[in-house]
């Protein structure tokens, strides 16, 4: 499982990242230094944890901050900002679990395997998820169901969040939220475009799978383990949603 993970996360870093920042109004160095804090992160994950390891993960985590600092200078509180808000803070989160994950150290009384696999969420769930939801929401014209995605794709993830710290209940009903507002995420998205009706349809069987492993951790019901999670969940929203979402936006808004 972790060299699947592993290269699901350096996809995010050195990819999935750097080309949703680019269909936001960013300052153009973010953009053109970006490799050079992704480039050690990425390194990191394939070091044995230690201090070599972490230094690379700081570099990135620097990075991020700056990202997350640009959610500030953002205008307006409704909907589509926050999820485009959401996007940019998420990465200091996930470079933050990197950190501690790669240094070793149980942040918040969290295990590293619990770490090592809340990076990719919120490289995917918190950034692209929630990009993908602000970008629908300005194309729709701030329409009431965009609206309601925008809304519920960062609010569903926070929830996810919140639920680390408190309990598998909570966690389910984040994903419970996170769902259907990539649910309705992916309802927009069915346009013409083979790319969009890709990102559209992994959706429904990615999410569908994270409910059931959030129901599964809850109430002890069957469910995938962690390994077969990172390869059809994992993989199929770093593929399939988030590529090929991203790229078919990139082309959308050239």
């Amino acid at each position: 499982m972790t060299i699947l993970v592993n290269l699901i996360v350096t996809l995010g870093m050195l990819v999935i990242l750097p080309l949703g920042l680019r269909l936001l109004d960013l300052p153009p160095a973010l953009r053109t230094f970006w490799p050079l804090a992704a480039v050690p992160g990425a390194i990191s994950l394939w070091l044995p944890r230690g201090e070599t390891a972490a230094a690379l993960a700081a570099a990135y985590l620097a990075m991020t901050v700056v990202v997350a600092f640009q959610a500030a200078r953002r205008v307006g509180w409704g909907p589509r900002e926050l999820a485009i808000r959401t996007a940019l803070v998420s990465p200091v989160i996930a470079a933050t679990a990197l950190l501690a994950e790669r240094a070793g150290v149980a942040l918040f009384g969290f295990d590293l395997e619990i770490l090592a696999l809340t990076v990719p969420h919120f490289h995917y769930a918190g950034f692209t998820a929630a990009l993908v939801a602000g970008l629908v929401c300005r194309a729709e014209r701030d329409s009431t169901v965009a609206r309601i995605a925008a809304l519920t794709v960062p609010v569903g993830t926070e929830i996810v969040l919140i639920g680390y710290f408190v309990n598998d209940y909570v966690e389910l009903l984040g994903a419970l939220v996170l769902t259907a507002g990539m649910w309705l995420v992916g309802w927009m998205l069915w346009r013409d475009g083979i790319l969009f009706r890709i990102s559209s349809a992994v959706l429904v069987v990615t999410m569908a799978l994270a409910v059931l492993w959030a129901a599964g951790e809850a109430f002890g019901t069957p469910h995938l383990g962690l390994t077969w999670m990172a390869a059809t969940h994992g993989l199929g929203n770093a593929l399939g949603f988030a590529l090929c979402g991203l790229l078919a936006w990139k082309k959308e808004l050239a």
